[in-house]
């Protein structure tokens, strides 16, 4: 018996080296898988960007007015033509006609190449990725624009200076230079007459989008 024990003992202490080297071999080829789908998920985005660098010059005369208005510091005249843009790509001529749900779907395109105009002419202080930034630094999630949280939108407002001694300013009233808050512009734009209900749909937009 204690030969047949010891024979036991080695077969499975061989059994389990073979599946701890199996188990090792399985971790490797995941190893590399999981490389691979990096690679995969890097090479869809830097796509992504040739595609809208690529819409950028074949519709150069949409957004050519912007970058101009941008490239020369004309920052209360970009945010006009910004809103201008928003609805043409959205197809309405009207800012009332453009209601939160079609937010749902507007095209991450059209948001990210208006978004690196601004990005680009301002050094980085103004931008639609850095207003959602400042929203997510200040508690902002994607359930916070579900629920609608009005003190998170309050703080938000605070920081890229839309408020001021617990009141929102009038976009007349917000400066329309570098010497702004980083964040504070596109500014008009968020000024809806659909007020917090679209400010939240195109801040989860804005995330959908990958911003």
């Amino acid at each position: 018996m204690a030969n047949l024990n010891s024979e036991d003992d080695f077969n499975l202490s061989t059994q389990l080296s073979e599946l701890k080297t199996q188990l090792s071999q399985i971790g490797a080829r995941l190893e590399v898988i999981e490389k691979s789908l990096d690679q995969v998920s890097t090479l869809s985005k830097r796509i992504s960007r040739l595609e809208e660098n690529f819409l950028l010059v074949a519709d150069v005369h949409r957004y050519q007015r912007l970058r101009d208005y941008l490239a020369t510091g004309s920052w209360s005249e970009a945010d006009q033509e910004t809103i201008r843009l928003i609805q043409d790509i959205a197809g309405q001529t009207d800012l009332e006609e453009l209601r939160p749900n079609d937010i749902r779907t507007f095209p991450c395109s059209g948001i990210r190449i208006i978004d690196q105009l601004w990005l680009t002419y301002s050094d980085g202080r103004f931008g639609f990725s850095v207003q959602l930034h400042i929203y997510q630094s200040v508690g902002g999630t994607l359930n916070t624009t579900i629920e609608q949280n009005q003190d998170i939108l309050e703080k938000w407002g605070e920081q890229v200076g839309w408020r001021r001694n617990n009141k929102w300013l009038k976009c007349s009233e917000l400066d329309y230079s570098l010497n702004a808050p980083v964040g504070c512009h596109p500014s008009r734009w968020w000024n809806s007459p659909y007020g917090s209900k679209m400010t939240n749909y195109f801040l989860s937009r804005l995330m959908s989008c990958e911003l």
